[in-house]
């Protein structure tokens, strides 16, 4: 099976990021309003209210509390769904950012060191002690 290899497509623009990482909490947002207004017996803006609470990590409306057994525990596992669904999102979606960021960092940290390097260079060991 040599040269069937499949290529897969990562999105590289920001607005193609930020599509994929909307839809993706959107997806979240939308399954846990409809299964609160299934579950509870709350109105869509009262179960999109709270699943968007859960899902931002503020936590449940002092108004709004799950009353059955399957509505807690469905909110227990909607809790870690949906909060690990936007921190995955935005770090897909700054992703690049922070990495290239870190690239910079790490290139000046080494470019630092390698001027310290040169200062040092033919002084001696006890001068080298006393510049750092």
């Amino acid at each position: 099976m040599t040269g069937t290899r499949r290529s897969r497509r990562i999105p590289k623009s920001f607005l193609e990021r930020a599509l994929y990482s909307f839809l993706l909490i959107a997806a979240v947002v939308l399954m846990g309003t409809v299964v609160m207004h299934a579950i509870e017996g709350w109105s869509y803006l009262d179960s999109f209210y709270f699943t968007s609470m859960i899902a931002t990590g503020q936590g449940p409306p002092a108004n709004l509390d799950p009353q059955s057994a399957f509505g807690k525990v469905f909110t227990a596992v909607l809790a870690f769904v949906s909060v690990g669904t936007v921190i995955s999102a935005l770090l897909f979606l700054f992703g690049p950012f922070f990495g290239r960021v870190f690239r910079l960092s790490v290139e000046k940290i080494e470019e630092v060191e390698r001027e310290h390097e040169r200062k040092v260079q033919g002084r001696g060991f006890y001068a080298a002690l006393m510049m750092r």
